[in-house]
């Protein structure tokens, strides 16, 4: 049949292997995709003779991976509240793959301490739903996983406490709708600080920051 409809055969060819070339892409598209929220402070609006710029502002950037529910169960309760998420880890990444990082152009008090300019590790101690600790740690992050990089962590497998640069409580709060996709984000930003915060099914979790000049 292809040797009279030959024209024809080769369109359906093509089609079926355009559609072939789709379904791999979205077979190796990553089930965690890498996700980046940021701010900035200490700018200016300036006016030109092009409307108003922003001008001088430092960067403050989290990089994760965004995990998506998918229906699951997340948090789990009492002695197994967090067990899912830390997945034999000591804390949670609060993220997938690679390490949660915060990169930041400024220095930034956080619970009383300084957080150094530079780039930090970011982790979350569960305890319980109304108990979140959000952990600035000076571990540095692996990018692709090395069992054999002890300097590094993938994720938050070997974490230890020695590095931690600050720990402070987080409020956690329930929200009236379910967030698919684990975010981060910022709110209440201002040149003086403002508030980390971790959407995650139907709970946020915030933590405040201070700009340091």
């Amino acid at each position: 049949m292809c040797m009279v409809w030959g024209p024809m055969c080769m369109v359906l060819i093509c089609l079926a292997l355009a559609a072939a070339a789709v379904a791999a892409a979205q077979d190796t598209r990553p089930a965690s995709p890498a996700g980046a929220s940021a701010t900035q402070v200490g700018g200016q609006w300036i006016k030109g003779e092009r409307g108003e710029r922003y001008q001088g502002g430092k960067w403050i950037e989290i990089t994760y991976g965004r995990p998506i529910r998918k229906g699951r169960s997340l948090w789990g309760s009492g002695a197994d509240y967090g067990k899912t998420l830390l997945a034999g880890a000591p804390v949670w990444r609060a993220g997938a793959d690679v390490s949660t990082q915060l990169k930041t152009e400024v220095p930034l008090q956080i619970g009383g301490k300084t957080v150094p300019a530079g780039t930090h590790t970011l982790f979350i101690d569960l305890k319980s739903n109304t108990d979140w600790t959000l952990i600035v740690s000076s571990w540095a992050a692996q990018t692709k996983y090395d069992p054999g990089n002890k300097a590094a962590l993938w994720g938050a497998y070997n974490y230890t406490p020695d590095k931690d640069v600050v720990r402070v409580a987080m409020k956690v709060e329930k929200v009236p709708m379910s967030v698919d996709q684990l975010t981060w984000g910022f709110t209440d930003v201002s040149n003086a600080g403002g508030k980390f915060v971790l959407w995650w099914d139907t709970v946020m979790a915030s933590a405040p920051f201070s700009v340091t000049q």
